[in-house]
């Protein structure tokens, strides 16, 4: 008899696998990747303009991540606020965390030729006052500058799903693992898009060895 172990191992692969089949039939999703792929395109040879990730927690690495990818295989000049943990840190403890996102866009003096990826669980949610930063930062970009937003989120309520130029939304799969899919998820779309035709210019290390 399979363990409890074993078959919890078995069920959550099996939700991953079923998640990312969701996103396969659903073509709205689909043209949702395609159209985050065309504006990141626009971004960097039309407006020749910058990208900053915005992700808190485990979404924070996903952005670490997708700024090394974007920087170096997509020739996007990229930016996630939460790799200077002194800055981010300082305006924390001096002024509160619900501004640090904004008032790093400000000092990089964020324009309408750059753009946001956020990336979340639930996106924010001004009412219950989740991931505020988030919420200030796509509020700023939308009405201060006329900046374009683009989203990865695991739910279709929160402030960054309604709020967004274009944004991905990951089904839902299982209601207790909503976080672990959503983080998966968001790294695999990160590597789709910095594998994308329109966006890879770079080729990877070990692909290149023949």
């Amino acid at each position: 008899m399979e363990s409890a172990s074993v078959l919890f191992s078995i069920d959550y692969l099996k939700e991953t696998r079923a998640l990312i089949d969701q996103i396969l039939e659903d073509d709205l999703r689909i043209e949702m990747i395609e159209d985050i792929a065309r504006g990141l395109r626009a971004l960097r040879d039309e407006s020749k303009g910058r990208l900053f990730i915005l992700g808190i927690g485990g979404s924070a690495a996903n952005a670490s991540h997708a700024v090394n990818d974007f920087r170096k295989i997509c020739a996007i000049e990229t930016y996630a606020p939460t790799d200077n943990v002194s800055e981010l840190s300082a305006r924390t403890n001096d002024d509160g965390f619900e501004s640090v996102f904004v008032e790093y866009l400000k000092i990089s003096k964020f324009s309408s030729r750059d753009a946001l990826l956020i990336l979340s669980v639930g996106g924010g949610n001004i009412e219950k006052n989740v991931s505020a930063n988030l919420v200030q930062a796509i509020r700023y970009a939308r009405e201060s500058v006329d900046a374009k937003v683009f989203g990865i989120v695991g739910k279709d309520g929160g402030y960054t799903a309604k709020n967004s130029n274009y944004a991905l939304v990951i089904p839902t799969v299982h209601s207790d693992r909503i976080t672990a899919h959503a983080e998966e998820t968001q790294g695999i779309i990160l590597h789709l898009l910095a594998s994308h035709p329109l966006l890879k210019v770079a080729a990877t290390k070990w692909e290149s060895f023949k």
